[in-house]
C-alpha cells in the first residue's frame, strides 16, 4: 500500500510507490508523455505520465488539467539527476480533487497592483514561497536567539492608552466609548518586564499611521523587542550586533536554497560578521557632507541619507547618539553632552535602511516627568510607566527590530510589501 508523503521527504522513498497530495503548478506535454509539476507546500516535483503506464482515462485527464487543480498522485519515486530536486515521480494513477478553472495568475508577467489584489493566490508562486520561508526562518532565529540567551518572552498588549513613538502616527480605536490606540511598540511594557525578569522580549504586530508610500514602510508590521535591566548603550549595541549576526548566519544555514531561488548575492550576506562599524551621529553628518549632501547638524536622516551612509560599509553600521530633539521622550540624555540621546540605529547595507532602533531609557523619575510634559503627552496615561522609576529604578536599554525590513534585506527585495504575507499600506487593506 502506497504511503502519503511530502515532497521534502521524497529522497527517502526512492524505488517505492508513494502518494502525493498537492496542486498542479505547471505542465507540458510531449506526445506520449505529460510532465506535471506538482507542488504540495514543501516543494515541487515533476510527475511523469507515460501513456503506456497509466489507463487511457488517466492519460487523457493529465492532458487537460488546468493550473492549480488540486490532485492526488500515486507513483514510483525515481532518482533523476536532471530533475531540479534530483527526483521525479513515475505516475501510476491520478485523482482530481478539484478542477481549478481560469486561474488568474498565469505564467505571463503581471503588474504589481494585480498581484497584490490577488495576494491570496500570489503566495503560491515559487518566489513568494521562497521569501516567506526566509521570513519563517528569520522569526525562528529571533526567538531561538533570545530563548537561548536567558530572555523571557512577554506578550505586550495591542490596545494601548497612549503614544509610544509619537502622537501623529496613532491608529485610534473606539473602546466601549473611550478612545484607545493600536500599539506602536511593546517597548514600554517590556521595560516593566525587565524590572521583573531582568531580560525580556516581545514579538508581535505593531501599527504606525504614517502617510508614507516609500518602499520601506507598512502601516502594520512585526517587531521583536528585547529589553535588559542594568544595560547601558554600549551593552545595547553589543546585543544588537550579536543578534543580527546570529540571525543572518541561521538564514544562510537553513534557507540557502530559497535565497538562491531569489538570485540573492550570498557573498553580501556572508560579510555580515562582527564587529560592525560604529559611528556617532556627528560622524555620520560629516560623512554625508563629504559625499556632497547639503545637511546640517540636527537634521534627521531619511532613506536617501541612510543609503549613502550604508554604502560606505560592507556590513551593517551602527549610528549612535542622535540629537535629543530627534528622539522619543523615553531616551536618556547623554550625561557628557546634553544635546545628545543615548540611542542607536542599525542600518543594513545595500541601501535597506534602519532595521534596528533602540537605546538606553531614561531611568530618573523627575527627568522623565519633565520629558513627558515637554512632549505634550498625558502624564496620567503614563502613571504606571512612571512607577517603574519610583520603585527600584535601574539603568536599562533595549531595541526594536522590524521583521519585514530584515526579510527585505536578506532576500534582496525592492519593497517590504513582499516580506509579509498580507501587506497593509496607506492605500491597501485587502485582501
Amino acid at each position: 500500500m502506497a504511503e502519503w508523503v511530502y515532497i521534502r521527504e521524497i529522497a527517502d522513498y526512492v524505488g517505492q510507490d508513494v502518494i502525493l497530495k498537492g496542486w498542479l503548478y505547471n505542465k507540458r506535454s510531449s506526445g506520449k508523455l505529460h510532465f506535471l509539476q506538482v507542488r504540495d507546500g514543501t516543494g515541487i516535483i515533476q510527475c511523469v505520465v507515460f501513456k503506456g503506464e497509466v489507463s487511457p482515462e488517466v492519460f487523457h485527464l493529465a492532458d487537460h488539467l488546468p493550473q492549480e487543480t488540486s490532485l492526488i498522485v500515486t507513483g514510483t519515486v525515481r532518482a533523476d539527476a536532471r530533475a531540479p530536486i534530483g527526483f521525479e515521480l513515475a505516475v501510476k494513477n491520478l485523482e482530481v480533487v478539484h478542477l481549478a478553472h481560469d486561474y488568474p495568475i498565469t505564467p505571463k508577467e503581471h503588474g504589481i497592483a494585480f498581484l497584490l489584489d490577488h495576494r491570496h493566490l500570489w503566495l503560491r508562486s515559487s518566489r513568494q514561497h521562497a521569501i516567506l520561508r526566509v521570513r519563517s526562518a528569520v522569526v525562528k532565529a529571533c526567538r531561538d536567539y533570545f530563548d537561548n540567551h536567558g530572555f523571557t518572552l512577554l506578550d505586550a498588549p495591542i490596545f494601548t492608552p497612549a503614544a509610544c513613538e509619537g502622537t501623529t502616527t496613532l491608529f485610534p480605536v473606539d473602546y466601549f466609548g473611550d478612545t484607545v490606540y493600536l500599539t506602536q511598540s511593546g517597548q514600554l511594557y517590556m521595560e516593566a518586564g525587565a524590572m521583573a525578569f531582568g531580560k525580556v522580549y516581545c514579538f508581535g504586530p505593531t501599527f504606525r499611521a504614517e502617510k508614507s508610500k516609500t518602499r520601506r514602510h507598512l502601516t502594520e508590521f512585526w517587531m521583536i523587542e528585547p529589553e535588559v535591566a542594568y544595560c547601558d548603550l554600549d551593552g545595547d549595541m553589543d546585543l544588537a550586533e550579536d543578534f543580527i549576526v546570529y540571525v543572518v548566519q541561521r538564514v544562510l544555514e537553513t534557507r540557502r536554497a530559497e535565497l538562491t531561488t531569489l538570485e540573492r548575492d550570498l557573498t553580501k550576506l556572508e560579510q555580515v560578521q562582527k564587529p560592525f562599524p560604529r559611528i556617532s551621529y556627528g560622524e555620520a553628518i560629516d560623512l554625508l557632507q563629504q559625499k556632497g549632501v547639503a545637511i546640517e547638524w540636527g537634521a534627521d536622516f531619511g532613506g536617501d541619507e541612510e543609503t549613502l551612509i550604508s554604502e560606505t560599509f560592507d556590513r551593517p553600521v551602527i549610528i549612535h547618539r542622535y540629537p535629543v530633539a530627534n528622539k522619543a521622550f523615553y531616551m536618556k540624555t547623554d550625561p557628557q553632552d546634553s544635546r545628545l540621546a543615548l540611542c542607536m540605529d542599525v542600518l543594513a547595507p545595500e541601501g535597506y535602511g534602519e532595521i534596528i532602533g533602540g537605546g538606553q531609557r531614561e531611568d530618573d523619575l523627575a527627568t522623565l516627568q519633565a520629558k513627558i510634559r515637554a512632549h505634550d503627552l498625558p502624564e496620567q496615561a503614563f502613571s504606571w510607566y512612571l512607577d517603574l522609576r519610583r520603585y527600584g529604578s535601574v539603568p536599562h536599554a533595549g531595541f526594536g527590530m522590524g521583521i519585514e525590513r530584515v526579510v527585505a534585506w536578506l532576500c534582496g527585495l525592492h519593497h517590504v510589501r513582499e516580506a509579509i504575507p498580507f501587506p497593509r499600506m496607506l492605500e491597501r487593506v485587502t485582501p
